[in-house]
């Protein structure tokens, strides 16, 4: 046993999700990321004086969608607040925000513990806010420089109980709901560009201990594996502090990409240091009962769901049906083969397989693959049918219809690849297959049973390769067993 091993950690993250929506949260201005450096602003985002926000209704529907997704509870009456704070990206002074009336409370996101079980992370809160500016320290060796183009895109504030364990548990709740913003289509999830941010609370304490320890929040992580580094630096670093005699500081803590480190950024603020305040520009906003059904009828079929449908229903593994709902887009198209096929197993091939492949090679997004999912279904057939063997299909079948309007069976009939499955033909090509070798069929029947591929080598060359690999094995089976 460990030193390590006397103590858990208690993780808690807050995962900031920026809205697709046109425009942003209170503004006119559009919500485009990579535009040229503050040219996506207005004096409304800027908080000029006489200026008066406008809520973007997007951003309350998706807030909704995301609520309804994760089984949370939908507030009825909304109000907005004044978050103060003085930093050089934050133009007004101030961000508008939720503080005592989230829009969402309580759900969970479902992830996968270390030992591959299910778990539920309870969700606190989901609120609506605007995001800050960015400030930009390496482009200049002597100023910051400011870009407010980010000033004012509507944001939803994911956060979490602190119930996670381990940084491989917050690595996959991250995942998880990179995923699910993804499949309803309120962020696109892409934490290399900041438009989904993780913020990791990280506490430890002995195990077996109720209280808390005092907690450290980490920022500045941009991607789901540095959120579990960070994560893991965090615990040994505390963990070393404790054990040295040491106190944890309750601080706010920057991730360093380079060493895989976290560096001290300032004392954690407390609550009131923000003087929160009822924002006097924005009216509160109803959500009504019928409003919240009305967006529950426009959610797609959510990854949970699919991966009972994929597992149960079609009978599919762990393994296959856990990549086809990695992105909605794939999982969607395999549902549209299996309308026109009822071999799922190799339709799920096919997508994991040869498909994503294609899409990998040429950084293709499903959107823009080629081969309609009915073709895909014929293509299966011809499989099905034993007209040619799944690996032409898949390989050089598949190849042909990425640059042909022709059918499957077409683009094999064209290429001479219809495999022979004339029982007649093939008996005979088996036939001469065991007379060319006499002693060896003695070396079979005496138990050698791997010398079947000596045989089947042979009638495949007889056949030029059309023989049906399956039915020909089964009759050179049949035979050397007379």
């Amino acid at each position: 046993m460990t030193i390590s091993d006397k103590y858990e950690a208690v993780i808690g993250l807050e995962v900031h999700a920026q809205l697709l929506t046109k425009t942003k949260a209170y503004s006119s201005d559009e919500n485009i990321y990579g535009a040229t450096p503050n040219s996506k602003t207005c004096p409304i985002t800027l908080g000029h004086p006489g200026t008066l926000p406008v809520s973007n209704s997007k951003v309350i529907e998706y807030a909704v969608k995301m609520g309804i997704a994760v089984g949370s509870k939908i507030r009825k009456r909304n109000e907005y607040a004044r978050k103060n704070y003085f930093y050089a990206d934050l133009p007004k002074g101030y961000q508008i925000t939720q503080d005592t009336t989230p829009i969402c409370n309580g759900g969970f996101i479902e992830i996968k513990d270390k030992d591959g079980k299910e778990r539920k992370i309870e969700i606190t809160r989901i609120h609506m806010e605007e995001d800050a500016g960015k400030s930009i320290h390496d482009l200049d060796p002597f100023h910051t420089l400011v870009d407010l183009n980010r000033s004012g895109v509507p944001l939803i504030e994911i956060v979490s109980e602190p119930e996670i364990r381990s940084s491989e548990e917050a690595y996959n709740y991250i995942l998880e709901v990179r995923k699910l913003v993804r499949y309803i289509g309120v962020c696109d999830g892409n934490m290399e560009e900041g438009s989904l941010r993780c913020d990791a609370n990280v506490s430890v304490r002995i195990k077996g201990t109720e209280k808390f320890g005092t907690k450290v929040e980490v920022k500045n992580m941009n991607s789901s594996s540095n959120v579990k580094k960070a994560i893991e630096f965090e615990i040994k670093r505390q963990i070393e502090l404790i054990e040295n005699g040491g106190e944890v500081v309750h601080e706010t803590r920057s991730f360093n990409a380079a060493n895989g480190g976290t560096i001290s950024m300032r004392h954690k603020e407390e609550a009131n240091d923000y003087r929160y305040f009822p924002e006097p520009d924005l009216q509160p906003i109803i959500v009504t009962e019928e409003y919240i059904e009305k967006i529950r009828k426009t959610l797609p079929l959510l990854p949970k769901e699919l991966y009972i449908k994929f597992t149960k229903e079609f009978g599919l593994s762990d393994y296959d049906a856990n990549i086809l709902i990695e992105e909605k887009e794939i999982a969607l198209y395999f549902l549209e083969i299996t309308n026109h096929t009822k071999n799922y197993k190799t339709a799920a091939n096919l997508v994991n397989g040869s498909i994503k492949a294609h899409l990998n090679e040429f950084a293709k997004h499903m959107s823009e693959f080629s081969i309609s999912a009915k073709k895909i279904a014929e293509l299966i057939q011809l499989i099905d049918d034993g007209k040619v063997s799944n690996s032409v299909a898949t390989s050089k079948v598949f190849t042909e219809m990425l640059q042909s309007d022709l059918s499957a069976e077409e683009i094999a009939k064209n290429n001479n690849w219809i495999q022979n499955s004339d029982t007649d033909s093939l008996s005979e090509f088996v036939k001469q297959s065991i007379a060319k070798y006499p002693e060896k069929v003695k070396e079979y029947k005496d138990g050698k049973k791997g010398l079947i591929g000596l045989f089947m080598g042979e009638v495949m060359k007889l056949s030029r390769g059309k023989a049906d690999p399956k039915l020909a094995n089964k009759l050179v089976r049949e035979e050397l067993e007379k």
